[in-house]
């Protein structure tokens, strides 16, 4: 069982390069509840740089997160009042980056090295600020031992009022492990962030760090108060679908992907209207229909077309509507009759038996001029 506290019950991690705004627009259609986090954002960006592009959301994100990265007490206040100002739903501070260029301003992992400077800008983070502000951090790096430099981090920040704490945990390697490899390399230990729990029973502890999916989530995650996946809900964002029915016992907001993605249409238009480019949509839902026949014809589709000059919403290749006229949207129940991993012999309409996993089939292809025929045998 998790916490009665449901704000961190399912969480998807922050991403450098993947959860920007669109992600997060389009996560959301798969869950109501799930809380999003924007990629990491630095405080002098946060200050001086251009909010909009930056920082702006919308409405439709909540609840979502902003992560800062910075270890200046005072800019980080000022970057967290910012985020509130605009309507952020929590600020929470990265200790657990290891890349070079962020140990290089002396933020993100090497932060677990001075548990006290973390708690002085969790202060002064929470002194300028109404909403919760958390800590995401390693269980340790390096040479630490991880029981104590676990501890002496979570009692710094708790005692400074730390709201929550997410924990990857993995130890960093600050030195000879690349960002990628600190991903996967340094092994696991769930045990030490149960153990966490146990000395803070009264603080909401997430688990976050090599999950695969929802059910080694709720395994691993049991007695803890919630769970931060990462790459395996960009890599297949439909599980998202399944939090809210099996973590806050309500339906999913859309009955399929293809409602998803007829939802998530509007949204594309408004982006491409605005001067935005097709690429910058379709590059996160390439997880989709992850094992359904027909998913790498999707994929190649949404490669081919998102980057030819004028793409529009129709090269989504599959965003619902029951249309096929030149430019229309794809009918979207077309299988295949035929057996096996290839195109089908003869394209059918048909109503498959699991509504969330229809087969694919000929998606995005049929009476539109979609950039790729399929052909009969």
């Amino acid at each position: 069982m998790m916490s009665e506290d449901t704000r961190w019950r399912f969480c998807v991690a922050p991403m450098m390069d993947w959860t920007d705004r669109h992600c997060r627009a389009f996560h959301r259609l798969f869950s109501r509840h799930a809380r999003l986090y924007t990629e990491m954002v630095t405080t002098p960006a946060v200050i001086h740089g251009d909010r909009a592009r930056l920082i702006g959301f919308g409405a439709h994100e909540h609840p979502v997160a902003l992560q800062l990265g910075g270890s200046d007490p005072g800019q980080l206040a000022a970057a967290a009042r910012i985020c509130a100002d605009l309507g952020y739903d929590e600020i929470n501070l990265n200790v657990g980056c290891p890349s070079d260029r962020v140990q290089g301003g002396n933020f993100g992992a090497c932060l677990m090295r001075e548990p006290d400077l973390v708690a002085a800008c969790v202060a002064a983070m929470k002194a300028a600020v109404a909403i919760p502000v958390t800590v995401k951090c390693r269980i340790g790096v390096d040479d630490q031992d991880p029981e104590a430099a676990l501890d002496a981090l979570a009692d710094a920040v708790v005692a400074a009022g730390a709201d929550a704490l997410v924990v990857h945990a993995r130890k960093a390697w600050l030195n000879g492990l690349s960002p990628k490899e600190n991903r996967t390399v340094p092994p696991l230990d769930y045990d030490r962030v149960r153990r966490l729990k146990a000395r803070l029973p009264n603080v909401p502890v997430i688990l976050n760090g090599g999950l695969a999916g929802l059910e080694d989530g709720l395994r691993e995650g049991a007695g803890l108060d919630g769970i931060m996946l990462g790459r395996a809900a960009y890599q297949n964002p439909e599980l998202l679908a399944e939090v809210d029915p099996r973590l806050f016992g309500t339906p999913a907001p859309h009955a399929d992907t293809y409602a998803v993605l007829d939802a998530y249409a509007p949204y594309v238009a408004a982006h491409l209207a605005a001067g935005g480019r097709l690429a910058d949509i379709t590059r996160h839902m390439l997880g989709l229909f992850t094992g359904q026949r027909g998913a790498r014809l999707f994929r190649r589709h949404l490669a081919i077309e998102a980057v030819r000059p004028g793409a529009g919403v129709a090269g989504l290749g599959g965003a619902g509507g029951e249309g096929g006229g030149r430019g229309g949207p794809p009918p979207r129940e077309w299988a295949g009759a035929g057996r096996g991993p290839g195109p089908p012999a003869s394209p059918r309409l048909i109503e498959a038996p699991s509504p969330r996993h229809r087969p694919l089939g000929v998606l995005g292809v049929g009476r539109l001029e979609t950039g790729f025929r399929l052909k009969a045998a």
